[in-house]
């Protein structure tokens, strides 16, 4: 009788010929067994941030580091893994690994920026948190800060992230704060939506208990799962190290803010 009741879903599976897009999700993340918090998207960061070694962001050994963590043993499969789960099934970089293409080809050291995996991270830490339907998983970074901003632009109800204007609002544990790279980084919260995807990042904020910082992890930063320090205002917002304006570091463009019922942020 089990069987009976699942076949229809392969059946519908194999007629739209394609996998439904969470088929590879495992049921405690796609029901989810439990539900989706800031606690868990927080708790999800730190433990990829432990098993990469506890690397904290240092701009000054960057330019020095000679190791790939993302090419390591038992680690190179852990970015497989975000590129698996993180994107949805059929996704064409679901079969990338920290240092394979999707044919299992080892690609050089030299072209690792071709396989950037910084918004799969954040979208495995996502799924994995039980974000469910409610997260527009992708290879970009930029296909969520767009969704986030329509959504607080009220064209659309259907995402749990809102984007908000960093001098606005404070990031809460969850959060992702994010800033355009290279050709973008001049674009802003109010150039947003764009009508085409831009190059851009976004960190998962950690911990707010400590005042004038805040703890922030990304994936592909060094190379690996990164812890970075980012100063802030008295009152919690992105700032420089004297505590007055954005921080220079980072050409920050808006927090994407977690729509979490009932759940209140923890440190």
């Amino acid at each position: 009788m089990r069987w009976l009741s699942i076949l229809p879903l392969f059946l519908l599976a194999a007629c739209m010929g394609s996998p439904m897009p969470d088929a590879h999700v495992p049921p405690f993340a796609k029901v989810p067994y439990q539900q989706f918090s800031r606690q868990a998207v927080v708790a999800i960061a730190l433990r990829e941030w432990r098993l990469f070694g506890q690397n904290m962001y240092d701009p000054a050994a960057d330019a020095t580091r000679v190791i790939k963590p993302e090419r390591e043993e038992g680690l190179w499969q852990r970015v497989g893994e975000y590129w698996w789960l993180g994107l949805n099934a059929g996704a064409p970089e679901s079969g990338w690994t920290g240092k394979h293409d999707g044919h299992g080809a080892v690609f050089s050291r030299d072209i690792d920026g071709d396989y950037a995996w910084s918004a799969a991270f954040v979208s495995y830490v996502m799924r994995i948190a039980g974000a469910g339907a409610r997260f527009p998983y992708s290879a970009d970074h930029a296909d969520y800060i767009n969704a986030a901003r329509r959504e607080s632009l009220g064209q659309t109800n259907k995402w749990l992230v809102s984007a908000e204007r960093v001098q606005d609002y404070a990031p809460q544990p969850g959060d992702l704060v994010c800033f355009g790279r290279g050709g973008a980084k001049g674009l802003r919260y109010e150039n947003l939506p764009t009508p085409a995807l831009f190059t851009s990042h976004c960190d998962i904020v950690v911990d707010t208990s400590v005042p004038g910082r805040i703890s922030a992890i990304g994936g592909n930063v060094e190379d690996s799962v990164t812890m970075n320090q980012v100063p802030v205002t008295l009152d919690g917002k992105l700032a420089t190290p004297d505590g007055t304006v954005l921080d220079t570091r980072f050409p920050w463009m808006a927090v994407l803010r977690l729509l979490v019922d009932g759940a209140e942020p923890t440190s």
